[in-house]
């Protein structure tokens, strides 16, 4: 995660932090980039891969 969307995260709370409430929202904006990034990178699985492996594995 790069110092400026950290810095922006921190700049969208109020003066006073909870950290936890911090730390979570810094836990999934980190998560969003990294999917983006797959995204971008064409590191997905399509739709109906996903869906023939949940219906195999919940259809036993």
């Amino acid at each position: 995660m790069k110092k400026k969307n950290v810095i922006d995260a921190i700049n969208e709370f109020p003066k006073e932090v909870n950290l936890n409430d911090l730390f979570e929202r810094l836990i999934v904006k980190d998560k969003i980039e990294k999917g983006l990034l797959q995204i971008e990178n064409g590191q997905t699985v399509p739709h109906n891969k996903v869906v023939a492996h949940f219906k195999k594995k919940w259809l036993k």
